[in-house]
């Protein structure tokens, strides 16, 4: 008897599985309806929902979406030594760094910071030097769609990309976690941030901000002069500006910031990350 109840709910799942895909979308949106659809009917959880959302979207997205602007790229100069580069790796905690050479338009390799170690066991380094421990540097170019991006870096192995603008100057890098997050979402949620605050900056220069930050305290934070009498909070700020209530991964401009959605579900937002756009 049980083991014709679990044919039964077996043979009902896969009927819906069928009637959902009964009408073969045309277009990547009405894919999109359809898989919000089986979403609702509880065909897909939240969590698959936005991976697959995510992985559909990531080919309309560019590097220059995601990339950490050049002036928030941290490097090394190929001259200098441990003692002088050591604390700004410590402090900004990244596993791979450009190396360049008299400007950040010169980049000559980059370094892993786990080749490093054997320097733990050498006090003394006269001979010491940094491009002996340089690995190749990527390039690629600001337009790149970033699935295509994604592919090349699992073909080759490689894990940062430095972004070149129209002009052959750097306009910032971009890292394969980069382009796992527009997939499967950020690491960092709002639990990685301290109960009693509201924002939190990260190494790359952004910030995480909570959706229920208040207007006034995110004025303070940023000194900027976003009025407060239309909405509270910055997810009001947020509602606002798009028109709609945002999904995960929506960017929008306001007040000299970029502001991208992390985490928002059908009735508000939660978490955004935030860029101070430059000039």
């Amino acid at each position: 008897m049980s083991e014709d109840r679990s044919s039964n709910g077996q043979r009902s799942w896969l009927d819906k599985i069928t009637q959902a895909f009964a009408h073969e979308p045309r277009n990547r949106q009405e894919l999109l309806e359809l898989l919000r659809d089986a979403h609702s009917n509880k065909l897909l959880d939240s969590e698959a929902l936005a991976i697959v959302e995510g992985a559909i979207q990531v080919a309309d997205l560019q590097v220059r979406d995601i990339m950490v602007p050049r002036s928030q790229v941290i490097s090394i100069k190929a001259n200098t030594s441990p003692r002088e580069f050591l604390p700004g790796i410590i402090e900004a905690a990244h596993s791979r760094y450009p190396v360049i050479g008299e400007s950040i338009d010169e980049v000559i390799g980059v370094l892993l910071a786990k080749d490093l170690l054997p320097l733990i066991l050498q006090a003394d380094q006269p001979g010491f030097n940094l491009k002996d421990l340089l690995r190749p540097a990527t390039f690629v170019p600001e337009s790149k769609r970033l699935n295509v991006l994604l592919r090349e870096f699992r073909a080759n192995h490689n894990h940062m990309a430095i972004v070149i603008d129209e002009y052959g100057g750097v306009a910032g890098l971009v890292t394969i976690e980069d382009v796992l997050e527009q997939i499967v979402g950020d690491i960092e949620d709002e639990h990685d941030i301290e109960e009693d605050s509201y924002v939190r900056q990260l190494p790359s220069g952004d910030y995480l901000v909570k959706g229920l930050t208040p207007i006034e305290h995110f004025n303070e934070f940023f000194d900027t002069g976003i009025p407060d009498s239309e909405f509270d909070t910055v997810a009001g700020l947020v509602m606002s500006t798009f028109g709609h209530l945002p999904k995960r991964n929506e960017i929008a401009e306001i007040d000299g910031f970029r502001l991208r959605v992390l985490n928002a579900d059908s009735r508000r937002v939660h978490l955004l990350r935030i860029t101070r756009l430059e000039g």
